[in-house]
């Protein structure tokens, strides 16, 4: 018999572990896209637990399903319309009161809920008690208590959904909030209008689409309107919902919705006082007591400055000992291939474009891992909400809230879902000026430019290094944000109150799920865009091809060896072991020499020709000027471009990236001119689309193509020119 599948849909505040939970279910199996019609993320996983095949929705975190917000429109449409077999409400156990208002809103839709305290352990250590039968006899819904940190109830929270599933479902009495007299009137009287007239497009039970009327949800009001066949019919709905929404507001003197949010609380309080009870034995608050120090007025920066220093120390430090394992594995293949096949355009093609093109970008996939790594540490940790509560005074000053800082900590990881999250920021011009200034944090894949050039010319300092680019990213978004503020963004700051979730212990699994899901699409980009990049970029710097250089080349090194071999015979053994070397360097300086003779004569060395009057007085040349132009497509890009131009032979160790560089030309006045560079310039191609689809506007989109590309030239500029004056 085949397996029955089973929805199970995960509900839940922000915060209240419930993506370590379905990390946990799910583990690998998992499958991340965007919901239909919206770039809000979609995360589902198969899995086969009890006899069937449980699918598992991971819906937006929300804290109730009033649709304010993308994310609560998204989480309601989805149990309102799918109709799953089960939906998982994740509470946090340790703040019970704050997570039954989605709780009830649930309860209200009249679909199969279970509830899963999770956390269970940190309300323990709180001395927080919750009875769990009480609960769920109150509220007529299974209650099982997990932690979910541990994997600890997982199991019993899947058998106790398939149970649910399983079940005949019944609308219960006993699951409803209980309003007042007046609003139950008013709520009955509009249940019975829509039963009469509007049975056949009611999206949901009557009682809770009469609740949602008089609360005013258009979303609802269109829903049902829209198979309203006469104007005048929907007319009488309009006039019956003001009707019952003034007999509210005559009788409580306040809007409807904010009487019947006070009444949810109402009912939850009275639920809270029922299930909870609190240990006379204070425990201590350990999160609160390491916000003391995290979050000092006076410690807390400090600390986050170090935090971010030690992150990218890790990132270049550690990382040198896999990368040398990619690097020798490269450079096999790359002998192999050259050892294998004879000289051919295809030998060519294969050693000079794609082994030193991907070659030379894929060593830094360590890393990246690293750098992934930490920024899930810091998020599963809780310690991200510290960061941007500490940023909030800095934000403040150019007129946005800490809440703007979370997407310019995102985009450490990859501009483009930077500037999607900013979408939850209430006021448009905070969201556009979030948009504008997110760019100026160094997304990853800037981050192997970062490490060539400083390795090659800045040794153990480079870390270091490393970290002032990206602290001075952040000074220049905030440098940016205040002037654009204070001219054609202006705009009063709105206020916010940053949440703080306790700290917890990150569970390895999920960390690593989290680094994973991130350094894959790094990895889409090897197969994909770097690829036919990097073939682009050899053909434009192989082509026009010149045959009688090729002779030409191929006689010089006859020549040499021809040259070396007639010494040979009268040498003694000591003395061969010096000529041999001696010639293998002549041969090196041959053919360094003739690539970038060749490479110069074709059509990307002529393009880069073209545009280096414009590079030259920030100390790029003609190579570089190229590889930053390749850059738009992909900030990766700039490295294979590097290694194809740079570097002879299909050599992709960095190593020989770096004595390359060295050799060209560049010191470290210039690599650090271009690093700047890099870290400004326009952005890569899909945040310029990114851009212009969140802002609805190419002229913000121009605008920040512009804006950045000017301050890089004119930044690169000061530090160049600046440096030579001093002496540098």
């Amino acid at each position: 018999m085949p397996r029955k599948t089973i929805t199970i849909a995960l509900a839940g505040n922000p915060n209240s572990g419930k993506t370590t939970l379905f990390n946990n279910i799910t583990g690998a199996h998992q499958k991340v896209g965007n919901w239909p019609g919206v770039t809000v993320e979609k995360k589902e996983g198969v899995v086969i637990r009890h006899g069937h095949d449980l699918k598992i929705i991971d819906l937006p975190g929300t804290y109730s399903l009033t649709p304010f917000s993308i994310e609560e429109i998204v989480a309601r449409n989805f149990i309102l319309e799918e109709h799953p077999d089960v939906v998982i409400d994740i509470i946090d156990a340790s703040n019970l009161e704050r997570s039954l208002y989605l709780a009830t809103q649930l309860r209200e839709i009249d679909c199969r809920v279970l509830f899963a305290l999770n956390m269970a352990d940190m309300a323990q250590s709180r001395g927080i008690r919750i009875d769990a039968d009480k609960l769920s006899e109150l509220l007529d819904v299974p209650v099982v208590f997990t932690i979910g940190n541990r994997n600890e109830g997982v199991d019993d929270l899947l058998k106790t959904a398939v149970d649910l599933a399983e079940k005949s479902f019944q609308i219960s009495q006993g699951r409803r909030v209980k309003y007042s007299p007046d609003i139950e009137t008013a709520i009955l009287r509009l249940q019975e209008v829509l039963v009469r007239d509007y049975s056949t497009s009611i999206p949901c039970n009557p009682r809770w689409a009469s609740i949602k009327l008089l609360e005013n949800d258009q979303i609802v009001r269109n829903a049902i309107v829209s198979g309203t066949p006469t104007e005048a019919a929907v007319s009488l709905l309009d006039m019956e919902i003001q009707k019952q929404r003034h007999y509210i507001q005559a009788r409580f003197d306040d809007d409807p919705e904010i009487i019947m949010t006070d009444e949810r609380y109402g009912f939850i309080a009275g639920i809270v006082k029922e299930v909870v009870t609190t240990s006379t034995r204070h425990r201590v608050d350990i999160s609160r007591n390491i916000d003391l120090v995290l979050t000092n007025r006076f410690l807390g920066f400090p600390i986050f400055i170090f935090f971010i220093w030690a992150m990218f120390q890790l990132t270049f430090s550690i990382g040198a000992y896999p990368m040398e394992w990619i690097e020798s594995g490269v450079s096999w293949i790359s002998t192999a291939l050259d050892g294998l096949m004879a000289e051919s355009l295809i030998k060519n093609l294969l050693l000079n474009g794609i082994v030193a093109g991907v070659g030379s970008v894929i060593v830094f996939l360590p890393n990246i891992l690293i750098l992934f790594f930490c920024i899930s540490l810091f998020e599963d940790t809780g310690y991200m909400a510290r960061a941007a509560f500490l940023m909030d005074k800095i934000m403040h000053l150019i007129g946005l809230h800490g809440k703007s800082f979370i997407p310019m900590l995102m985009g450490f990881g990859c501009n483009v879902p930077a500037i999607m999250s900013a979408r939850t920021l209430e006021s448009e011009k905070d969201r556009i000026l979030t948009i504008l200034i997110t760019p100026f944090m160094s997304c990853s894949a800037r981050l192997p430019i970062y490490i060539v050039l400083a390795g090659a010319f800045f040794g153990e300092r480079a870390g270091t290094v490393i970290f002032a680019i990206y602290l001075i990213g952040i000074l220049l978004s905030i440098g940016t944000g205040r002037v654009l503020r204070s001219t054609i963004l202006k705009g009063l700051d709105a206020p916010f109150v940053m949440e703080l979730p306790p700290y917890r212990i990150p569970m390895i699994k999920s960390v690593m799920i989290h680094m994973w899901d991130r350094s894959r699409q790094f990895l889409k980009k090897m197969g994909n865009i770097i690829l036919v990049g990097s073939v682009v970029v050899w053909a434009l710097s192989t082509f026009p091809s010149d045959i009688k250089y090729s002779r030409d080349y191929d006689l010089d090194i006859a020549g040499i060896n021809a040259r070396y071999e007639a010494l040979f015979p009268s040498a003694n053994p000591a003395m061969i072991t010096a000529l041999e070397s001696n010639r293998d360097e002549e041969i090196d300086r041959l053919k360094m020499a003739r690539h970038a003779e060749r490479t110069e004569k074709s059509y990307m060395g002529r393009l880069g020709k073209l545009v280096e009057p414009v590079f030259l007085p920030i100390g790029i040349d003609w190579k570089g000027s190229v590889a930053l132009i390749s850059g738009f497509v992909a900030k990766e890009i700039v490295v294979s471009t590097m290694g194809i131009l740079y570097v002879v032979k299909g050599d992709t160790d960095t190593e020989a990236m770096s004595a390359a560089l060295r050799d060209s030309g560049m010191t470290a006045l210039s690599a650090l001119s271009l690093m700047f560079f890099v870290l400004i310039y326009l952005p890569c191609m899909a945040t310029v689309v990114a851009i212009r689809r969140e802002t609805g506007s190419i002229g913000w989109m121009m605008f920040s193509l512009i804006y950045s590309s000017t301050l890089a030239w004119a930044i690169s500029f000061c530090i160049y020119q600046g440096g030579r004056f001093l002496g540098y």
